[in-house]
């Protein structure tokens, strides 16, 4: 699995965005970082053309916008046609009705490969009432595999729950990645760039949570290398948007994650 480092750098692909324009730019350095290329577009005029080139397909949903909300269905759908794979944010699912009904339509028409939230999105797509919470996850340390396999089942697509411990599962396996910082939770973006490298690492393999795996432990394992020496938190924003996603994550290697990757696997016969 570690071997997709090696080969995102090599493929270099064509990451198309459809996501929020409060983190834009991070997850565009994320995505040039790891080694694949960036495109966003907000535009309805170039859909079936871009979507036909492009590589795979991030859908956010974190900053709504009523002129965007049927872009991002018909963006899915052309990912569906074209079959490019495509990860979908449910950023803050539970918060208003209309980013449930988004959600909702989406789920209903569009097929998607991967879906990446905290763990409080992932509960209430599952069915979990956690209405009153903002759009950060609210961990309180329990297990969630259950509600990510679950979930993943339901869906019939890899799931990845972000929290304390994240979850990652296709219904069947689960992977929990213990790497990060809880530092990651006061910077702006840190999910929104780890729905990115996903998107990055998905064209690499067949193997979809493989992919989901990558992606969220590259952005844990990284934030937490960038707090080696417990900067304060106003200068680990600068050193999680700079060291983290265009220096850590741009000199991760497979002996690196070897080295301190703390992944366990429910199944003893898959291989890193």
């Amino acid at each position: 699995m570690y071997k997709l480092l090696k080969k995102v750098k090599e493929i270099n692909p064509l990451v198309l965005h459809y996501t929020n324009n409060v983190t834009i730019t991070d997850c565009a350095n994320t995505t040039l970082a790891i080694g694949a290329s960036p495109l966003m577009s907000f535009s309805y005029e170039e859909v079936d053309d871009i979507v036909r080139v492009a590589s795979s397909v991030v859908i956010n949903i974190g900053t709504m916008n009523s002129e965007l909300l049927d872009l991002y269905v018909l963006a899915g759908k052309t990912a569906n046609k074209y079959n490019k794979p495509v990860i979908l944010d449910p950023v803050g699912v539970f918060a208003t009705k209309a980013r449930t009904d988004l959600t909702n339509r989406l789920l209903n028409e569009v097929k998607f490969d991967v879906i990446r939230g905290n763990i409080s999105e992932i509960q209430f797509i599952g069915g979990l009432d956690v209405k009153g919470k903002g759009v950060d996850s609210f961990d309180d340390g329990s297990d969630p595999s259950f509600i990510v396999k679950e979930v993943a089942k339901k869906l019939e697509c890899v799931v990845v729950a972000s929290g304390k411990t994240d979850v990652v599962s296709d219904g069947d396996k689960i992977y929990k990645i213990s790497n990060g910082t809880p530092k990651l939770k006061f910077i702006t973006g840190t999910g929104c760039m780890s729905t990115s490298l996903i998107g990055s690492f998905l064209p690499c393999t067949k193997d979809k949570i493989d992919a989901a795996v990558m992606g969220t432990l590259v952005m844990s394992l990284c934030g937490e290398l960038a707090n080696r020496e417990n900067p304060s938190i106003g200068s680990f924003k600068t050193n999680s948007s700079f060291l983290a996603t265009s220096y850590e994550i741009f000199v991760l290697n497979e002996d690196t994650c070897n080295e301190y990757g703390k992944v366990e696997i429910s199944q003893l016969n898959c291989s890193l």
